[in-house]
């Protein structure tokens, strides 16, 4: 084991973590990553947002103190935090997908920026808390399908209603920063940018890898809508390695909140297309898919982080390449039953913080 993870692991331990959106995708995971640290996990969240869920499948409600709520109820939210006082906070609750954002904006914007306003409130209310980060995403910034890579002090002006109701969660996260957490005592708080994460358990409509795992299990074609738009896929260990850098660091050391962003290195940059190419790859079984032009609402062309600030302030770097990526994700999707997609996702989170 490497003397950071080490570090890490030893920091969690009994800790009290409170993750909003722990029954979705990347709540799970981090969930699950918590437990292996012996941590003390509070979540709070809606029920699982998809039927299968990975959630269900790890059987996290068994294991943590899970409370099914809602980030736009600011009472119930305030009560569960305060009743939980806990060290550190992991705000992942969302309305997280683009094209939903198009049919559902005030429901998006009421969940991502009031959802963000009231966990801001109930953290003001809660003096037990170190250390707060706020997930956003990649998509927060003015996109002008520029080949270098966005930094953290670019233009925040997202074009669709989740991107831009994102764009605001980091401007109501600044803003309270600044008016509400300025002396000694008050908590460190940050903001999270992630690319595209792919991973085991995500059940997601209008993603692409699970969108490619359905059709093959459905032995359908794989339809692929946007082939040439490229963006920074990256595996969500990566991500939450991140997540949990970042917190750690800054609890110890306020000097360590800011805004970051957590992204692939550039070689997991791709389009669409060749993300697809290397799925079908890696399934085998002689897959392929084929390209549907979209009628869809906009979506950005090209998207890439710069993430040289994580790097060289928290000593953070992305660990697995694409193809590692696609590969778990593929050897998740291949076992048959919730003890054997258990005990895959455990033995990833071993492999990947023993590297």
């Amino acid at each position: 084991m490497g003397v950071v993870v080490k570090m890490m692991l030893d920091f969690y331990k009994n800790k009290t973590v409170f993750i909003t959106g722990h029954t979705g995708f990347k709540g799970t995971w981090l969930c699950q990553i918590l437990l292996s640290f012996s941590a003390k996990i509070v979540g709070y969240s809606l029920l699982p947002p998809t039927k299968p869920s990975l959630f269900e499948q790890l059987q996290i409600e068994n294991k943590i103190y899970s409370i099914i709520g809602d980030v736009r109820d600011r009472d119930n939210l305030v009560k569960a935090m305060q009743e939980a006082k806990p060290d550190i906070v992991f705000h992942l609750a969302a309305q997280p997908i683009v094209r939903r954002s198009y049919i559902e904006p005030a429901l998006t914007y009421e969940t991502n920026v009031m959802g963000t306003v009231n966990i801001l409130e109930a953290l003001q209310l809660t003096p037990s808390v170190k250390s707060f980060v706020n997930i956003t995403t990649d998509k927060v910034y003015e996109n002008k399908e520029c080949q270098e890579g966005y930094k953290e002090d670019e233009n925040l002006c997202g074009f669709d209603p989740y991107s831009n109701s994102k764009s605001c969660s980091e401007l109501v996260t600044y803003s309270y920063r600044n008016s509400f957490f300025n002396d000694k005592s008050a908590p460190a708080i940050s903001t999270a940018r992630s690319g595209n994460v792919i991973g085991g358990g995500d059940y997601s409509q209008d993603r692409i890898i699970p969108d490619c795992i359905r059709a093959v299990e459905a032995k359908k074609d794989i339809v692929v809508r946007n082939p040439c738009s490229v963006r920074p896929y990256q595996h969500v260990l990566d991500c939450l390695s991140g997540y949990l850098t970042l917190a750690e660091k800054q609890f110890v050391d306020k000097k360590f909140a800011s805004n970051y962003n957590f992204g692939p290195d550039d070689e997991s940059c791709v389009g669409t297309g060749a993300l697809a190419d290397l799925f079908c790859e890696v399934w085998g079984d002689g897959i392929c898919w084929t390209s549907q032009r979209s009628n869809g609402p906009h979506e950005a062309n090209f998207l890439k982080l710069d993430c040289s600030k994580a790097k060289a302030v928290l000593g953070w770097k992305p660990r697995w390449g694409i193809k590692t990526a696609v590969e778990k994700v593929v050897e998740f999707a291949k076992c048959d039953t919730d003890e054997e997609k258990a005990n895959c996702v455990d033995r990833q989170i071993g492999e990947y913080f023993e590297t």
